[in-house]
């Protein structure tokens, strides 16, 4: 690497691993780095946003590409920037890709609707990359002196929701929108609130006391913290 984390925008959380909390929606883009391929969890809510993570990542990795992509759910925050990362790997909860293909345009007016200009949210969704690898439990991707575990964690925000663990002192746990911290947990019309509490003990299960957990939105929080916003979910939801 030719830069510090820091030094190029990115908060790092361990050794290889970092994030950045993007403007407007307060979203978290997350980045696995090993010595032979790097991942990038999330990517914006445009093709523009998607280039500036882009260029961003770039510096830090001293020109490198990135080569993996994993997508933490299918709303326009998280995904309109995939084809700024033209030739990576893109990974999502299994039927990701076909409720992306088949709603396109509900992905255009929740971008729209949200304050994303008419004309880049279009380009966005018509030149939208939908994952071509569909994970419905685990799957482990080595990337070179770093292994990161992609888990099917949901359905809770969304019907497809996907977390990444990457283990280490401390192991990091990106919830997506499972978990978020800049204000409570939305749950639109494709969320599914019965089932989000045990989603939550999912995260929990996966990174454990000591992890630090990446919510989708906001600051990183601890155990505890996921575990305070499960048991709200499951009192709203009259669960246990």
């Amino acid at each position: 690497m030719n830069v510090a984390w820091e030094e190029s925008g990115w908060e790092q959380l361990a050794p290889g691993v970092g994030r950045l909390r993007l403007p407007g929606w307060d979203a978290t883009t997350g980045l696995a780095v090993g010595t032979d391929a790097a991942l990038l969890y999330d990517t914006g809510s445009t093709l523009r946003e998607g280039a500036g993570i882009r260029a961003r990542t770039r510096t830090l990795l001293g020109g490198r590409r990135v080569t993996h992509i994993a997508l933490s759910h299918p709303h326009f925050d998280h995904v309109l920037g995939t084809a700024a990362f033209a030739g990576a790997e893109v990974y999502g909860a299994v039927g990701m890709a076909e409720l992306l293909t088949r709603d396109a345009a509900g992905l255009y007016e929740d971008a729209v609707r949200h304050g994303v200009a008419a004309a880049e949210a279009a380009e966005a969704v018509d030149l939208l990359v939908a994952p071509r690898h569909a994970v419905s439990g685990e799957v482990t991707l080595d990337l070179g002196g770093l292994r990161v575990l992609l888990a099917n964690a949901g359905p809770g925000h969304t019907a497809h929701d996907l977390a990444m663990l990457v283990p280490g002192s401390p192991a990091v746990v990106f919830c997506g929108d499972l978990v978020e911290e800049s204000g409570e947990p939305q749950a639109g019309p494709d969320a599914v609130p019965a089932r989000w509490p045990a989603a939550l003990d999912r995260l929990l299960a996966l990174g454990g006391e000591d992890a630090l957990y990446v919510p989708g939105h906001g600051a990183v929080v601890d155990a505890a913290f996921v575990r305070a916003q499960r048991d709200a979910l499951a009192a709203r939801s009259g669960g246990s």
